[in-house]
């Protein structure tokens, strides 16, 4: 049970790195681009982390990859948001400061 549980998290992250990557290289702009870097990448990466925790088990490694998927969690959104809001500021003129 175990050994699935680890086979679809791992190819659901897989998926969906794929399919963000795909979105990068086919999306006409920037917004759409960082929409699909910020969804897919960031729920793909956790998928995976996942997978390994499954794999390893519930110790020590097994907290930093916890603290790691939080750290994704919380960095990848504020990212491409901040990406976002200066390729928006740019076109738009605004000689705002972020």
């Amino acid at each position: 049970m175990r050994e699935i549980l680890i086979f679809i998290f791992l190819f659901g992250g897989l998926f969906f790195l794929t399919v963000g990557t795909i979105g990068l290289l086919r999306f006409p702009d920037v917004f759409t681009r960082a929409h699909s870097a910020a969804k897919c990448d960031t729920l793909g990466a956790i998928l995976c982390l996942i997978s390994l925790i499954i794999y390893d088990g519930l110790n020590f490694s097994g907290i930093k990859l916890l603290l790691t998927i939080v750290f994704l969690w919380i960095t990848s959104p504020t990212a491409t948001h901040l990406i976002a809001r200066a390729a928006y500021n740019q076109e738009n003129g605004n000689g705002k400061k972020l």
